[in-house]
């Protein structure tokens, strides 16, 4: 039971906690944005007031409070709140922690909400574990995870939750926030003031991170403390955090969103967009043999016959990651992102195969036309002649090559633009003239 002394202590322990814990929002007011998951008229916030929370799981990056709002949960519910670490924990603590909310349940009448921060660090006989408890009513779960919950979290625990995701603050959400701080008591308690400059540099930095502005805040007005100073400037939010990390999650969903953006950047002709999210991916340590690849790729399936010397430069690029590395090799995959970029664009060859692999799956069994078929076999002058188009001027010259049934066009639709243009403009001319 909690004594004078328990709260003193509590007190004391608190007073040197970092900024970002002691500022953590003590009711569903205190907390900043997030108005399409808990804000008036939501699902959730009428289940938190109600005390009629069902199992949730909060997906969202770091510093959107997800460990904020289970603890406001935690300080408004009339239930037994229980939290298990998903990093030390094992399956007889979770086991021991159901055990007893089946007790407190039967004996008392009360709920348990168990609360487990990065949910997708249980392995799976860990969240196994969990299925029947929420099943059945013994425990209510809240999990928090910065991973995607659909890939990460057993599909039988999903479907018995309910998903909410949280979004990155805004600029004006980290300025409400550090404004809070500056002034609550329990923050910097108004010994010090923020200039504009400052707010601007230390929002940027957050890139929508709350738990960041407020260390930065913190730290920017340590150097103000040992400077005598009360007003923090630019210059000190800088000297205290000298650049901006921004998330890069390889392999997860940041990952397929960058390389995505991408390769869509390309795509559009945007040489300034593709250049900056390869600049995102170099700053998040991406694999640089995985983007050249992807340039690779891109050649060929996007840019094709308008401009065959995209094939090349995408070769050299990955050959270039294969021998350089990092970091030279970010030349060369920049000379081949703005390549690609500005490069005329045809899909033409892909789509063609494409329709062709369609026929051959779903349509009928077509055989090689006669004067087609191999000639190095017994009774092979009557496939008919074969004309060869090396002894016409125009080196082509107008005979079947389809099997019966299909007609010419039926696959490759050519661009308008760059070099296959040209070609069957050519071709189309040479036929003619045959």
């Amino acid at each position: 039971m909690d004594t004078l002394f328990t709260e003193m202590e509590n007190e004391a322990r608190g007073s040197h906690a970092p900024l970002a814990v002691r500022m953590r929002p003590r009711n569903l007011n205190e907390i900043v944005g997030q108005q399409q998951a808990i804000g008036e008229g939501t699902w959730l916030r009428s289940a938190i007031e109600n005390d009629s929370l069902s199992s949730i799981i909060l997906f969202g990056p770091a510093g959107t409070g997800k460990t904020s709002l289970a603890q406001v949960i935690a300080q408004t519910t009339h239930a037994y709140f229980v939290e298990v670490s998903a990093i030390g924990g094992t399956v007889s603590d979770l086991r021991r922690e159901i055990s007893e909310a089946d007790k407190r349940l039967i004996n008392q009448g009360m709920r348990t909400i168990l609360f487990v921060d990065e949910i997708h660090r249980f392995n799976r006989a860990q969240q196994d574990a969990l299925l029947h408890a929420v099943e059945d009513g013994t425990v209510v779960l809240i999990g928090a995870t910065t991973e995607n919950p659909f890939f990460e979290v057993n599909s039988a625990l999903i479907s018995r939750s309910r998903v909410v995701e949280l979004q990155g603050l805004s600029d004006d959400d980290i300025a409400q926030l550090l404004t809070r701080a500056l002034r609550d008591k329990r923050g910097l308690a108004d010994a010090y003031e923020l200039d504009d400059a400052a707010l601007d540099a230390i929002e940027l930095l957050a890139g929508g991170d709350a738990r960041s502005a407020l260390n930065t805040l913190s730290l920017a007005a340590d150097l103000a403390k040992a400077e005598g100073e009360r007003v923090i400037t630019q210059e000190m939010v800088h000297k205290a955090v000298p650049y901006r990390m921004l998330p890069y999650d390889k392999n997860k969903d940041m990952h397929y969103d960058i390389i995505s953006a991408f390769i869509k950047s390309m795509r559009g002709s945007d040489p300034d967009a593709a250049l900056y999210w390869l600049a995102r991916m170099i700053d998040g340590g991406e694999d640089p043999k995985f983007i050249a690849r992807r340039i690779f790729i891109f050649a060929a399936e996007d840019i094709g016959n308008a401009d065959p010397q995209a094939v090349l430069i995408g070769q050299a690029a990955f050959r270039a990651a294969e021998v350089i590395g990092w970091p030279e090799c970010q030349i060369n995959l920049a000379q081949a992102c703005v390549y690609m970029a500005l490069a005329p664009k045809s899909n033409a060859s892909y789509q063609g195969l494409a329709r062709a692999l369609h026929e051959v799956k779903k349509g009928p069994v077509r055989n090689v036309p006669n004067h087609l078929r191999d000639r190095h076999r017994p009774g092979s002058d009557a496939y008919g002649d074969y004309l060869y188009p090396h002894s016409y001027p125009a080196g082509t010259v107008n005979q079947q090559y389809l099997p019966d049934g299909l007609e010419q066009g039926c696959f490759f639709e050519p661009g308008e633009r760059g070099w296959e243009r040209y070609r069957i403009d050519t071709t189309l001319r040479d036929h003619a003239g045959q």
